[in-house]
């Protein structure tokens, strides 16, 4: 079976990136951009709030090893869905929770799988399905961003704490240190 493409947001993409970096079964992660109005956005301008685009990371993933409902299950425990446009400190659309599913199968597993969330947190869900848009790479200096600055102030207090989380709840499904 050949690999599959999960496109999420879920706040800054340095966060998401080095929790699924650590995922068995996860081949590939990159941080970029989309959902937005102009082509080839720069970080500034994304961070500005004008291009609407929001900051997403791009997995390629084996679903002989992990499925795409698991890789939905560790975003949905990794981030908080219930706030608007929101993630702790980062506030604007760059960074809303949305899933870029990219064909019916994945469409219909994440409106399932918001249906379930909906039932464990206590406020309402307001993660966005979005049908695939153009996607963008980011800068160089952000792919393997927590990877080259583990003591960077953002992500000592922002990324570490959402990996420990990860490798908590989801012992099993993470690589070996």
């Amino acid at each position: 079976m050949a690999s599959e493409i999960a496109v999420l947001g879920g706040g800054c993409f340095w966060c998401l990136e080095a929790v699924y970096q650590q995922v068995k079964g996860v081949e590939a992660v990159e941080s970029g951009y989309t959902g937005g109005a102009v082509d080839h956005p720069s970080y500034e301008q994304v961070c500005g709030g004008q291009t609407g685009h929001a900051e997403v990371i791009k997995l390629r993933f084996d679903p002989l090893q992990i499925s795409y409902r698991e890789i939905l299950e560790i975003f949905f425990t990794i981030h908080d869905p219930t706030t608007l446009n929101r993630q702790g400190n980062d506030v604007g659309t760059q960074y809303r929770s949305v899933i870029y599913y990219q064909d019916e199968q994945q469409h219909d597993i994440a409106r399932h799988i918001v249906a379930e969330m909906a039932l464990v947190w206590d406020a309402p869900i307001v993660t966005e399905l979005s049908a695939p848009q153009p996607y963008f790479k980011a800068e160089d200096y952000h792919q393997n961003y927590f990877q080259q600055h583990p003591f960077q102030g953002y992500c000592a207090f922002v990324v570490a704490p959402k990996l420990a989380k990860f490798r908590e709840v989801f012992a099993q499904k993470s690589k070996p240190e």
